[in-house]
């Protein structure tokens, strides 16, 4: 502050504050002609960039640096200065950086704004299919996404998520839909687990739900999920036998029979039974409460995570009179369907002879 006294003049205040104004100008000048000087990055491809969720500024130039898109720190610096950007302000996420952008865009595109998002965040593809199990759901998305599967699951499976959602600890396998979703790299297993939910209710809407009621050997969306998954266990090959399948298995459950699905007590061994082509009555034979050669009704949960697309066709279950099944002798995969024990009996010794001429063609 200038004060006027008898000894000091006017104008001699005015040369402080003028030498005061030109101090604080030549400070800023070189984060101004940083800015605009349009410095521009050196990579000569578009490039994948990721912030993770902990890094703060300094590793995320020194990353920018490491991964050669800029080659001038102080310029990149001065620019982050002019504009006041500090770690607080970064947008967590994966970007792409187009050969030759300008460092002040880089930085606007780092900038998160009141979605919580960078400015130029790019989405990702997330994509899970064919799993057993909510661990290896957790095991596939987590290489997808920032999300920790151990985290994941341990949030998943405690008492007040499951209550929060309405699952059981072997019934949660119903609320994922394996399927290829569009998110942000930074998600979390919070908003993972929010996605999927959303994703489940949007799924069973008014007209599935009504499917659902009309199928009477079902109490919830699980259960048609768990029907699902043996049918899928059953059939992986040829989606035009799922509503058959699905009949015949809705027929039995109407009638107290047990389901006799091989594919349960499979489950039940784990991966002991992994290379054994032939299965044998003492396999059946194992105490499990999914193993259906025992237990009468559906299984605690589902066996594995089965496509929507096979949860449609349980839902739209074809009305046949079909008890059993039965591999088609020739070994490609599709089943013949009988009414009868006497008519099963007779495609199962079909299917045995052509088994026994098979090994002797391969001695």
């Amino acid at each position: 502050m200038c004060i006027f006294t008898k000894k000091r003049s006017r104008m001699q205040c005015l040369k402080y504050v003028s030498f005061f104004l030109l101090a604080i100008v030549m400070v800023g000048c070189d984060s101004m002609s940083a800015y605009f000087n349009n410095e521009k990055t050196i990579n000569d491809e578009t490039t994948v960039f990721y912030i993770h969720s902990d890094d703060d500024l300094e590793t995320v130039t020194q990353n920018l640096i490491d991964q050669k898109i800029i080659d001038d720190e102080d310029a990149f610096q001065a620019i982050i200065d002019y504009k006041e950007f500090n770690s607080e302000k970064l947008g967590a996420g994966k970007y792409e950086i187009e050969p030759g952008t300008e460092y002040k865009n880089i930085v606007n595109g780092f900038t998160r704004n009141r979605l919580g998002n960078g400015n130029k965040e790019v989405e990702v593809q997330v994509t899970f299919n064919n799993c057993q199990d909510i661990k290896e759901v957790a095991g596939k998305v987590s290489k997808q996404i920032e999300m920790d599967s151990a985290e994941f699951v341990n949030y998943l499976m405690s008492d007040s998520i499951l209550k929060k959602y309405g699952f059981s600890p072997e019934k949660i396998g119903a609320l994922f839909l394996p399927n290829t979703y569009r998110m942000y790299w930074d998600t979390d297993h919070i908003d993972f687990l929010n996605y999927m939910a959303k994703e489940f209710k949007s799924f069973w809407n008014p007209e599935r739900m009504e499917l659902l009621r009309n199928k009477k050997v079902f109490s919830g969306q699980s259960d048609v999920v768990t029907l699902a998954s043996i049918v899928y266990k059953e059939q992986d090959k040829y989606p035009e036998e799922w509503k058959t399948i699905a009949g015949l298995y809705i027929n039995r459950l109407k009638k107290g029979m047990k389901l006799q699905s091989d594919p349960t007590f499979r489950f039940c061994w784990g991966d002991e039974l992994d290379g054994v082509e032939r299965l044998l009555n003492v396999h059946k034979e194992i105490d499990c409460p999914y193993n259906t050669y025992i237990y009468t009704g559906l299984p605690p949960g589902p066996i594995c995570i089965p496509p929507s697309s096979v949860v449609d066709a349980v839902l739209r279950a074809e009305n046949n009179s079909y008890l059993f099944m039965c591999a088609k002798p020739d070994g490609d995969g599709l089943h013949n369907f009988a009414k009868s024990l006497s008519q099963h009996n007779n495609n199962a010794a079909k299917f045995q002879r052509w088994i026994s001429q098979q090994q002797r063609a391969n001695r």
